[in-house]
């Protein structure tokens, strides 16, 4: 009897096999099929029991401070690109991809091989900051993919594995080379859970940083949007720097995002940075451009900063540039290399089997074209999701880079907090749709200044049929949460984007071979969400 996947929290359907049919006509032979399908279903039963078990015990054990977990509460036991399977043989697939960790997904065959070779070397796994052939390997790729203008004067500072520590290591050169303290950073912006990390984000309890506009059009702090209201924002920064009585002394260095990730999927108009730039270049203003998150392809250019063609004094790396595994990273120009030795230091900053995963990421992307590929198809992604704005009142604004694509949802019931603005943010709407998503199989991300905003970072491996998946079932969640008084109330949900044919529980997504076609996967998965 073979199994396929039935929604998650259920158990999985029987579909019947081949012989099935003769084993109905032969008595003995059904009786024999019938003891099978028996264990299958305690299988089922014994595999669920085990999984709320470990979610019980998670929830008495762990930190009151996890998160993901509250909203997601699987228990992953296999993963392979997109998908993840629970331990109760629930089958997902991930557009979370360890909040954009995942270029490639889970478990691609170049990080596994990259891994294996070095482990069955008998290379030394830790080795605080000496040299290593893994580690000149991995040196010398990432150089190879940094914007040229950086790429030819750079130098590289391995940090603690996380990537709020590169950030810290990243302020602490410009204090440093500079002798200056004051940061510059802007509203909305997320660099990380640690102290000076913290203290340049969007939400820091104390104001140690001057905060500046971050442009955006859906909620233009200007209440312009666009070009205007990009430059309104470039010009408040200016006028900030050279007023003598703003109260800002010139800082240390400039952080900024290329595009807001955790703030809600906000991409920088190309026009702004390269204004930003022009205004810390004037005034010997480092800037730090954080590429944690959206570095390594992930929208549409290898690094964000090389839409607009910028080139920044600092990059912040982390999360995709480990293939999975703990690595952080900073890159700076030499001059600012003023360090003295033991300066800024890790226990973990040597991480072989990370540099030996990032390494074979970081070719493997540059090599395939990926990055170009994830331009086209989130240029198509984010053009069907737009269906969605005029579809549903509750849908605010769609919008991203890339693959990195966030959905607004709105309360169009309450007035707008400026005349003429937008609807508030509907975080309850945002968390009905995340958990309606789970609900067919699909894993989403939450974020935006209210957590109002449902966030897709798939692994840049996603196929075409994969991405038709994951709108059909995305689609399908809003529509759910817009007609039921539960979801927020909202009336008269209408009509779903036209490319959708079929409901995501008839979806094929199968996954095919990633090594004969990059843009592929390497098992053959059902997905009947």
């Amino acid at each position: 009897m073979a199994v396929t996947e039935s929604a998650p929290g259920t158990a999985p359907a029987t579909q019947e096999a081949p012989g099935a049919r003769a084993m109905q006509e032969n008595p003995t032979a059904r009786t024999a099929h019938e003891t099978v399908t028996v264990r299958t279903v305690q299988e089922n039963v014994t595999a669920r029991a085990a999984q709320e078990g470990i979610l019980r015990r998670q929830s008495t054990r762990e930190s009151a401070a996890r998160t993901y977990a509250r909203a997601l509460p699987i228990v992953p036991v296999r993963a392979r690109g997109l998908t993840i399977e629970g331990a109760d043989g629930s089958r997902y697939l991930d557009c979370l991809s360890g909040a954009g960790t995942l270029a490639l997904g889970h478990n691609h065959p170049v990080v596994l091989e990259a891994i294996r070779k070095v482990l069955d070397s008998g290379a030394p796994l830790h080795v605080l900051d000496l040299a290593t052939p893994v580690k000149d390997a991995f040196t010398t790729e990432l150089f190879r993919t940094l914007p040229p203008g950086l790429a030819d004067r750079a130098r590289v500072q391995f940090c603690g594995p996380a990537g709020t520590d590169a950030v810290e290591a990243a302020l602490k050169l410009v204090r440093t080379a500079t002798g200056r303290s004051g940061i510059l950073a802007f509203t909305g912006a997320y660099h990380g859970m640690t102290e000076g990390a913290l203290a340049a984000s969007g939400g820091a309890p104390d104001v140690r940083v001057t905060r500046l506009p971050y442009p955006q059009d859906y909620r233009c702090p200007f209440g312009v949007g666009g070009e205007h209201g990009a430059e309104l924002a470039a010009r408040w920064t200016q006028s900030l720097l050279d007023d003598a009585k703003s109260g800002v002394t010139s800082p240390a260095g400039m952080i900024l995002e290329p595009v807001q990730g955790e703030g809600g999927v906000i991409p920088a108009r190309d026009d702004w940075m390269r204004r930003i730039r022009e205004i810390t270049a004037a005034r010997s203003i480092p800037l730090i451009a954080d590429e944690v998150q959206t570095g390594v392809g992930r929208t549409g250019t290898f690094w964000a900063v090389e839409h607009s063609g910028v080139t920044p004094d600092v990059m912040v790396l982390s999360k995709a540039i480990g293939g999975s595994l703990p690595l952080a990273v900073v890159v700076y120009r030499d001059d600012l290399d003023v360090w003295e030795p033991g300066a800024h230091a890790g226990t973990f900053r040597g991480n072989q089997l990370a540099m030996a995963a990032g390494a074979a990421t970081l070719a493997y992307v540059r090599e395939n074209g990926l990055a170009e590929r994830a331009a086209a198809l989130g240029d198509r992604m984010i053009g069907r999701l737009r269906a969605l704005e005029s579809d549903f009142a509750c849908v605010g604004e769609v919008r991203g880079r890339g693959l990195m694509i966030g959905v607004e949802l709105v309360d169009p019931g309450k007035s707008a907090a400026t005349p003429g603005g937008p609807p508030p943010a509907a975080p309850e709407l945002a968390a009905a749709v995340q958990r309606q998503c789970l609900r067919r199989g699909l894993i989403v991300e939450l974020g935006g200044r209210h957590a109002g905003v449902v966030r897709l970072l798939p692994p840049l491996t996603i196929t075409d049929e994969q991405a038709t998946a994951v709108l059909d079932r995305l689609a399908d969640a809003v529509a759910e949460v817009a007609k039921t008084p539960t979801g927020g109330g909202v009336p008269g949900a209408r009509k779903l984007p036209a490319e959708r044919t079929e409901p995501p529980e008839q979806t094929d997504a199968t996954e095919q071979n990633e090594q004969t076609d990059p843009t592929k996967q390497n098992d053959q998965t059902e997905y009947t969400g």
